[in-house]
């Protein structure tokens, strides 16, 4: 079996680094209903965070982390959600989501049933929301070389 995030992005690719990229999810419905939705993904393929060095479960931790901050600083979700499940993609990714109490699924999971229709209103463009991660996360890199 083709494993899909060692063969295409998984989303549009906000950054890029040796160890993984960052994507914003832009297809399907979680796009639609959360658009402030990224996902790091490990570049290459392990199945479990404990697959990687402890090296390499800090530069994953750290990004995450990152990624999270320009999240809460940029659009003030009222929560942000992190997950690695890899249960259908059994490739390591990272789930970082911003949540606001207006989404369809406020306060569940965005895996579970729809509580109503709607989408958030963002605080500001997600293309700014990118570029910001883009820098943030280079420049992280960049220091812990």
């Amino acid at each position: 079996m083709t494993c899909p995030l060692c063969t295409t992005d998984g989303g549009l690719v906000v950054a890029r680094a040796s160890q993984f990229r960052v994507v914003r999810v832009v297809e399907g419905d979680e796009a639609r209903r959360f658009p402030a939705f990224y996902r790091l993904i490990w570049a290459t393929h392990v199945a479990e965070f404990s697959d990687l060095s402890v090296a390499d479960r800090r530069v994953c931790m750290d990004a995450v982390t990152e990624i999270e901050r320009v999240v809460r600083s940029l659009l003030s979700p009222t929560k942000v959600n992190l997950a690695s499940l890899g249960n259908v993609v059994p490739h390591l990714h990272w789930h970082v989501v911003a949540r606001f109490e207006g989404d369809s699924h406020f306060p569940a999971p965005i895996w579970a049933a729809a509580q109503r229709e709607a989408v958030p209103a963002l605080a500001c463009p997600l293309s700014d929301v990118d570029a910001a991660l883009a820098q943030r996360l280079a420049s992280a890199m960049r220091t812990a070389d």
